[in-house]
């Protein structure tokens, strides 16, 4: 994953922050997803309009305490894993 590439939030999610945590409706497939407080920063920031990989680890870093690397690795990660599910999209740079 690039830095440059661009994630954009599916039309098909519906999400509701429930103590803290973001839960997620795919509503395509019925599934329910849940976030971590980290993952719940991350999908507002993509509820917003398309962002840049790099834009996402930014925020990530202005709020939570971690080292750049540990961050870029772990927003990686769960932005794979949301694009498996159909939750965002990722356009290559």
């Amino acid at each position: 994953m690039n830095s440059h590439d661009t994630i954009a939030a599916s039309d098909d999610v519906v999400a509701r922050e429930v103590n803290g945590e973001a839960v997620l409706l795919d509503l395509a497939s019925g599934l329910y997803f849940g976030l971590n407080a980290v993952g719940s920063a991350i999908w507002q920031i993509l509820g917003d309009a398309p962002v840049t990989m790099a834009a996402l680890c930014d925020a990530v870093e202005a709020e939570f305490d971690a080292p750049r690397d540990v961050i870029e690795a772990d927003v990686a990660e769960l932005i794979g894993e949301l694009a498996e599910a159909g939750l965002v999209t990722r356009k290559s740079a």
